[in-house]
C-alpha cells in the first residue's frame, strides 16, 4: 500500500528520534526496483504496515518542515569516528556549493552493515555513504550502487592512476567501478627495534626465511614466556595474508568452491601454523590477551602484524622510554617483501539518490589531496590518494612510511558478498589446528567443505545465469 506524500515533504527525515534517520518520506520509486523487489532480493518479504505505524506516517508527512526554496539537501552517511571528524571538512564544501546542504548521519561500524541494507529494503538509502571495500560487492549484487565509470571519465579530480592499484581494485566489480577510496589501510609489521638488535638481528625481516630466523632468534633470547610474535589466533588476516603472498587462490576460478586445499595456500598455511608449533607465537586468542601494549612494552613478544589504527594507539599507550624503540616494516614474503590486504572504506553512491551531481561533487572534493591530508590530521586514516603522501605531515612520519611502501603491495580478498563468512571459518579453522583437535589436512578440508556450503546458493545462481544465456 502506498501514501500520498506531500511535495514538500519528500525529502524530510523521520524517525524513532530526530537525529537518527530511518527512511524518507518519499515512497516514490528509488532506482529501478519495488520496495517489494528489495525485500525479495535480500531473502525476505514483508509482513505489512501496522494501523498504528500508518497514523504516526500521517503526523509526520503533514508537521514537517518545508526546507529552503533551492536548496539541495545532500544525505551523506559516514560511519564510525570517520563520520564525526567528517563534519569539519562539510562547511569548506557548502562555502564553494551555495545551493547544497549536507545532511550527515553518523552510525556506529557495529550497525553500519545491517542499517544499510534496512535502507535498501526501505528505499530510504542516503545519497551517497562511506562504505567498507570489502561489503561493495555485496551492495553491488542487490543492485544498491551506482556505477561510477561516467563519473570518473568526466572528472579533473579523481583520477585511477593517483590511487594504490589494489585498493582501487577493491571497488571493481566485473569490470565496473562502484567506489572512490577514501581512506586505506593494510597490515603490516610493527616490532622492537632494541629486542631485535639485542637478538643479533640488524633490520626487519624482508623474507619467509628471514622471518623464522628472526623469531627463533627472539624466542631463544626471552626465554619461557616471551614469544617473538603475537598472532591472536581469532583472527584471519594473518592467514590469508600468507596465502595471497604465496600466490593461493583462496577460491576455485568458478568462485563457487574453496581452494584452501590446494598447494599455494597449504604451504602458506603451514608457515603460519609453525610458528605455533615451534613455541615462537603464543596461543592466544585476543580476549587472552591482557594489554597488547603493555605486553609490547615488556618484550613479552616483539613483534606484531596489525594496521595503522595502532600507530597512534603505540603513540599513546606506549610508555616514553619504548617511544624510540618500535618502527614499523612492510610484511616479509616468501622471497622477498611481500603482499599485504587492501582494505579501507569507499564513497560511494547510491542509485536511489535524486542528487547524483551534487553527490559526485562531495566525493570530488573529499578526494582532492589537500582535504585527504587534513581527514588524516583529524583521524589518523591513511589517505588514499598518493599525492597526499608527499605532504609533510605523511612524509615526514617514520611510522607510516612503511605503509606508503606496503599499500604498492595489497591484494583484494574475493570480491564476492559471502567472503566474510568465509573469513571467520578460515580463523575457526585455523584455531582448531593451532589447539590440537585437528590436523592441517583436516582443517582445510572441512574449511573447504564449509566455504562450499556457503557459496551453494552462489553456484545455482551462476548455473542458472548460464542456463538463461545459452537459450
Amino acid at each position: 500500500m502506498s501514501l500520498p506524500v506531500p511535495s514538500h515533504c519528500r525529502d524530510a527525515p523521520w524517525g524513532v528520534s530526530g537525529s537518527e534517520r530511518t527512511a524518507r518520506t518519499d515512497r516514490t520509486p528509488r532506482g529501478t526496483s519495488s520496495f517489494s523487489e528489495r525485500f525479495r532480493r535480500l531473502g525476505d518479504a514483508p509482513r505489512g504496515v501496522s494501523t498504528i505505524l500508518i497514523l504516526l506516517l500521517l503526523v509526520v508527512f503533514t508537521s514537517c518542515a518545508r526546507p529552503e526554496a533551492g536548496t539541495v539537501t545532500l544525505e551523506l552517511w559516514g560511519l564510525g569516528r570517520e563520520g564525526e571528524v567528517v563534519a569539519e571538512l562539510l562547511p569548506e564544501f557548502e562555502r564553494r556549493n551555495p545551493g547544497v546542504k549536507v545532511e550527515l548521519q553518523q552510525i556506529p561500524f557495529t550497525a553500519a552493515h545491517e542499517k544499510l541494507l534496512t535502507a535498501f529494503v526501505g528505499e530510504s538509502t542516503p545519497d551517497l555513504a562511506q562504505i567498507g571495500n570489502s561489503w561493495i560487492p555485496e551492495f553491488v549484487a542487490i543492485d544498491a550502487l551506482e556505477p561510477l565509470d561516467p563519473w570518473i571519465a568526466a572528472s579533473g579530480t579523481v583520477r585511477p592512476a593517483s590511487y594504490f592499484p589494489g585498493i582501487w581494485d577493491t571497488n571493481v566489480i566485473d569490470g565496473t567501478v562502484y567506489g572512490i577510496p577514501w581512506y586505506v589501510d593494510t597490515r603490516l609489521l610493527f616490532y622492537r627495534t632494541d629486542l631485535l638488535a639485542a637478538a643479533g638481528v640488524s633490520g626487519p625481516p624482508r623474507t619467509w626465511a628471514e622471518f623464522r630466523d628472526t623469531a627463533e632468534k627472539l624466542k631463544a633470547r626471552g626465554g619461557k614466556n616471551h614469544w617473538a610474535i603475537l598472532l591472536p589466533t581469532d583472527e584471519w588476516a594473518q592467514p590469508v595474508a600468507l596465502g595471497l603472498q604465496n600466490g593461493a587462490k583462496l577460491l576455485a576460478e568458478d568462485g563457487g568452491h574453496g581452494a584452501f586445499e590446494e598447494p599455494e595456500f597449504r604451504r602458506s598455511f603451514d608457515f603460519y601454523l609453525s610458528f605455533f608449533r615451534d613455541g615462537l607465537a603464543p596461543a592466544f586468542n585476543n580476549s587472552q590477551i591482557a594489554n597488547i601494549y603493555q605486553q609490547f612494552a615488556a618484550g613479552d613478544f616483539a613483534m606484531y602484524i596489525t594496521g595503522p589504527w595502532n600507530v597512534g594507539e603505540f603513540r599513546r599507550k606506549l610508555p616514553p622510554e619504548v617511544q624510540d624503540r618500535w618502527m614499523t616494516a612492510p610484511l616479509p614474503g616468501p622471497d622477498g617483501p611481500g603482499v599485504s590486504l587492501a582494505g579501507g572504506s569507499s564513497l560511494s553512491i547510491f542509485r536511489g539518490s535524486k542528487h547524483k551531481r551534487e553527490a559526485w561533487k562531495l566525493i570530488e572534493f573529499l578526494s582532492e589531496p589537500a582535504q585527504q591530508v587534513r581527514f588524516y590530521e583529524l583521524s589518523g586514516d591513511l589517505p588514499a590518494r598518493k599525492e597526499a603522501w608527499n605532504e609533510k605531515a605523511l612524509a615526514g612520519d617514520r611510522h607510516v612510511q612503511a605503509f606508503r611502501e606496503q599499500l604498492e603491495r595489497v591484494k583484494a580478498t574475493p570480491k564476492i558478498p559471502e567472503w566474510e563468512q568465509i573469513a571467520t571459518k578460515v580463523y575457526e579453522h585455523a584455531e582448531a589446528t593451532i589447539r590440537g583437535r585437528a590436523t592441517a589436512d583436516k582443517a582445510l578440508a572441512a574449511l573447504d567443505r564449509d566455504v562450499d556450503r556457503i557459496l551453494e546458493k552462489r553456484r545455482f545462481l551462476i548455473a542458472r545465469k548460464a542456463a538463461e544465456e545459452n537459450e
